[in-house]
């Protein structure tokens, strides 16, 4: 992937997936070459690389000290009585420690109810670098796709990401009626106390007690600018809606 584009695709799919999961399946090898598929949560950095908090004490961790290879299957589950029908997608790469705090905001923005684990000496966070992926999106549609083809580059996310905080912070302070209105409008929630966690090229977070919920951009963004007119623009459109 050369730039922000809004082909869709693969790709695409696999990014939005990455993006929604709250929870994934995190798949690690022992010592003795045994597999070991735990629950945890996650969220994604700018790029679209999931990032996990783990305890030191868990054996998950305790596996990735030995071998940083690892799997994460995040899926769109489908109807309860048919839920192989829903989209998923097995990630294959390698789990190692994180000092970014870039990416360590990111998670506490979007999970903030993770702040005591965070707080505890035996968590740390890890970015999932991902190789590539398995997609199964249905009937006759299953198919291996590159890392390459999913993740932004550095440089195209880049002046985003240094923008992503003040955006947030300034929606959240002066247009919080916007924000209520694209739960409420354009993404047909109950109304209540929303506000925007994070924002990346395609969407934007929003979440009110505990319950995140994407707002999916007409375009992919990648500056502040694009950001504003992507807002203003989703918000005329939910006003004309609600008449």
């Amino acid at each position: 992937m050369t730039g922000i584009t809004a082909e869709s695709g693969s790709g695409r799919d696999i990014r939005q997936l990455i993006r929604q999961a709250g929870s994934a399946a995190l798949g690690t090898v022992d010592d003795i070459g045994r597999p070991l598929v735990s629950l945890v949560e996650v969220a994604s950095d700018m790029q679209g690389h999931p990032i996990l908090l783990l305890s030191d004490l868990a054996q998950h961790s305790k596996n990735l000290a030995g071998s940083t290879k690892a799997s994460l299957l995040v899926a769109d589950e489908g109807p309860a009585d048919t839920p192989l029908a829903g989209v998923r997608v097995s990630l294959v790469g390698q789990v190692q420690p994180c000092d970014d705090e870039y990416a360590r905001n990111r998670y506490m923005a979007r999970l903030p109810h993770a702040r005591d684990y965070a707080a505890m000496g035996d968590f740390k966070f890890y970015r999932f670098s991902l190789d590539k992926a398995h997609l199964v999106a249905g009937f006759g549609r299953i198919e291996w796709v590159d890392g390459a083809d999913i993740l932004f580059p550095p440089h195209a996310v880049s002046a985003l990401a240094a923008a992503e905080a003040g955006i947030v912070d300034h929606m959240n302070d002066d247009h919080a009626d916007a924000i209520g209105l694209y739960a409420t409008v354009l993404l047909e929630q109950p109304a209540g106390d929303w506000t925007m966690t994070g924002l990346d090229p395609e969407g934007a977070d929003l979440c009110c007690d505990r319950t995140t919920i994407r707002l999916p951009f007409e375009s992919p963004i990648d500056n502040a600018k694009a950001a504003r007119d992507m807002f203003v623009s989703l918000v005329k459109t939910a006003r004309l809606q609600s008449r």
